[in-house]
């Protein structure tokens, strides 16, 4: 089994009900082991767009990481994502951000996430679950990661 961190995202609809729809779909092949609260953001890279709730989940899977990849997109679409502009509104995004300690470089798939050390959107909720997990390439904690990063990131619990 590989230990896994999946970064969940949505900027539209009911977006609560995305997450948990996705957290659903997730069981059905992977098992859950931890969860991160939500917390809502402002969009990066594209501000135009309604703010996202993001959280990051660990699961465990015999899933290998193009095979886990495929799963994550055929439950994208089933939640009802579409194709949209890079970095766009979407109902949902699930982004493998870890796998093991693996570094994977294969089209359309990179492990470690690129984005990681720079999206205090994943980086915080990693750091709720796994705050001492090393970065396969960068030789960092995600707790080192996350403190390199402006304190004023647009980062807020969400919720009760």
């Amino acid at each position: 089994m590989a230990r896994v961190f999946i970064a969940l995202g949505s900027n539209l609809g009911d977006r609560p009900v995305h997450l948990a729809k996705a957290l659903g779909i997730l069981g059905e092949f992977a098992t859950l082991i931890r969860r991160s609260p939500v917390y809502e953001t402002a969009p990066m890279y594209l501000t135009d767009q309604p703010r996202f709730l993001n959280m990051v989940v660990q699961i465990d899977t015999d899933r290998d990481p193009r095979e886990l990849l495929t799963l994550l997109k055929q439950a994208e679409k089933s939640l009802g994502r579409e194709g949209g502009v890079r970095y766009g509104p979407r109902v949902i995004d699930l982004d493998i951000l870890l796998y093991d300690d693996q570094v994977v470089n294969i089209p359309n798939l990179k492990i470690p996430h690129p984005g990681l050390p720079e999206r205090a959107y994943v980086l915080r909720p990693l750091c709720d679950i796994a705050p001492h997990l090393i970065h396969p390439v960068l030789g960092r904690t995600m707790e080192r990661l996350l403190s390199y990063l402006p304190e004023d990131a647009d980062v807020q619990p969400f919720g009760d």
